[in-house]
């Protein structure tokens, strides 16, 4: 009969058992906050690593396309397009701005004026769809109320206004704030005319 060696107590973990014995020299001299602290800069460092490999961290603002931008000033800055347009738009991954609108509303009209605004001094075009027509796009699922503004990154919806939140409310009543919300998430690249 082989009779176990006893640890003395004070190499005894809290539980009463033997595992810390068990690990290398090394790493039994660590204390515990130091070992959750190594674990996570390991799994930190993989996680973005990956991230960085998979495109998990590139830019999170729409580049529009150069067709998008006036080449002399344009003659039409609101450019209406229906449901296929939008699909077939969406279908050649375009990035652009559009206005989810509908006639006879009071805010809709301001926001239409922001839009326009905001396409002449930046010397881009807008596609404006119907709510009526958007209610045919997978885009219905996103936006439910109008009127809307959807910046689309390369036929992807990645931003857009919500007429039914109070945190949206103030870029519905206030062109710089709209203007600063539409500046934060679109860049414009060289073809920029402003």
């Amino acid at each position: 009969m082989v009779r176990k060696k006893r640890m003395p107590k004070s190499q005894k973990n809290s539980w009463g058992d033997e595992r810390k014995a068990a690990l290398p020299r090394r790493l039994s001299g660590l204390k515990v906050w130091q070992l959750v602290m190594l674990l996570i800069v390991i799994v930190g460092g993989g996680v973005l690593f990956m991230g960085s490999m998979a495109g998990w961290f590139d830019s999170k603002k729409a580049v529009i396309d150069e067709e998008m931008f006036c080449e002399t000033g344009c003659d039409k800055y609101l450019v209406d397009i229906d449901a296929a347009s939008y699909e077939e738009l969406v279908k050649e991954k375009k990035s652009f701005i559009l206005l989810i609108d509908q006639n006879g509303c009071d805010t809709a009209d301001r926001v239409r004026g922001f839009i326009s605004d905001y396409a002449k001094e930046y010397g881009v075009k807008v596609y404006r769809m119907m709510f009526s027509d958007m209610k045919e796009t997978a885009l219905h699922d996103k936006v439910k109320y109008y009127p809307s503004v959807v910046l689309v990154s390369k036929g992807s919806p990645m931003a857009w206004l919500k007429a039914d939140e109070n945190n949206d409310s103030d870029k519905y009543n206030n062109y710089e704030t709209f203007r600063e919300w539409v500046d934060s998430n679109i860049e414009y690249g060289e073809k920029s005319l402003n």
